[in-house]
């Protein structure tokens, strides 16, 4: 059994990465790995046990010591996104990879269709020292050959992990039918697109409500606080649908979260960008059963082709409220959606997804051993 060193955000850390990095790190526990976590861009440190030290932006010292930590290990798998890190484009990881002596994982999320000349180089050279890289959709592969100078031997897709669905379904729904987007919240989410679409539900059976619901991603609270919130609050008020929209900044746990997600009629991601190919609420929504509609970005394309959910273009309220009254009006359907959504829920849990990447170290390992 391989000894994993992690190296991420990870809670409390608020936000997709570090909700990421908790639930591959418990997953491999769970299978009997001994897991380390090397905690990055971390406001509130972690206390967790699994934690073993904090990366320190802009921090030699701090770089070498997580290093030799995590070369203490038989594979370090290594989150990437541009933010994640010190240095212009978070260009410190590259330190910490280039230093490793123990075969590495790097994990992508983000796949840019346009990057800058710096971003590009540094996910090349991420792709060229790795000796595994992970991307969570054939779209992101796609995109990984068409625009990087990578090799494309090197990179696998493992599905974006999401927690399992309960053992027991929820009795059943009650009140006023719930469209869900949820959460971390900032702008290009599309929130602005369902609330100008909620009043032409009005004559729908149960009138149904639109339900924002998560905590404000955290850069954007550094940036402009709640300011972005108040503006979707006063959007509501404005098309005079303010009782029917509510904008819920609550934090709400695993259990909590799935409960909110599985009562809910439908999740509404209308993202903006056609660029996203991963999201771990597209993941985490069909993990949980729900029947989808989303914008078509490459990942709900990819996500929702067997029937899962519904995929509308960008900027067409008209095919967005379409999709809607389809999924709140047509019984048969949504529960075809939500049957297909469960079905492909356990490639997308914690289990299979650990599994796929303990997998990985063990063949890199293996690999190491033989050379």
């Amino acid at each position: 059994m391989p000894r994993v060193g992690v190296l991420g955000p990870y809670p409390p850390t608020r936000c997709g990465l570090a909700a990421f990095g908790a639930g591959l790190a418990d997953g491999l526990t769970a299978l009997g790995a001994e897991v380390g976590v090397v905690q990055t861009a971390a406001d509130e440190r972690s206390t967790a046990p699994q934690v073993i030290a904090h990366l320190t932006d802009g921090s030699p010292a701090s770089i070498a010591t997580c290093t030799a930590l995590l070369n203490q290990h038989d594979v370090a798998i290594i989150q990437h996104d541009y933010d994640s890190y010190g240095g212009p484009d978070g260009a410190d990881v590259l330190e910490v990879v280039e230093a490793l002596q123990v075969p590495s994982i790097i994990t992508v999320h983000t796949v840019l269709s346009a990057p800058t000349s710096r971003q590009r180089s540094i996910l090349e050279a991420l792709v060229r020292v790795a000796d595994q890289v992970t991307v969570m959709s054939d779209a992101a592969r796609r995109r990984m050959g068409e625009v990087y100078d990578v090799d494309l031997h090197k990179i696998s897709v493992v599905p974006h992990g999401a927690p399992t669905l309960p053992k027991t379904r929820p009795s059943g729904r009650f009140g006023r039918p719930t469209m869900l987007t949820w959460g971390f919240l900032r702008p290009g989410k599309g929130a602005e697109s369902v609330i100008d679409v909620v009043d032409s539900m009005r004559d729908v059976a149960g009138h149904p409500r639109y339900m924002v619901a998560g905590r404000t991603h955290p850069s954007v609270l550094a940036q402009e606080g709640e300011a972005y919130r108040e503006s979707l609050v006063a959007r509501a008020q404005g098309a005079g649908v303010a009782n029917s929209v509510v904008v819920d900044g609550n934090y709400r746990g695993t259990a909590a979260l799935t409960e909110l997600i599985q009562s809910s009629a439908v999740v509404v991601l209308a993202n903006d960008s056609a660029e996203q190919v991963t999201s771990g609420v597209l993941a985490g929504s069909i993990a949980r059963g729900r029947p989808v509609v989303a914008t078509a970005f490459p990942h709900a394309v990819e996500l929702l082709g067997t029937g899962a959910g519904i995929v509308v273009g960008h900027d067409d309220p008209d095919a967005l409220t379409a999709a809607l009254r389809q999924v709140l009006t047509q019984p048969r359907l949504a529960g075809a959606m939500a049957a297909e959504a469960r079905r492909l829920a356990p490639s997308m849990g914690w289990p299979a997804v650990a599994e796929a990447y303990l997998n990985l170290a063990r063949r890199l390992t293996a690999r190491r051993s033989a050379a």
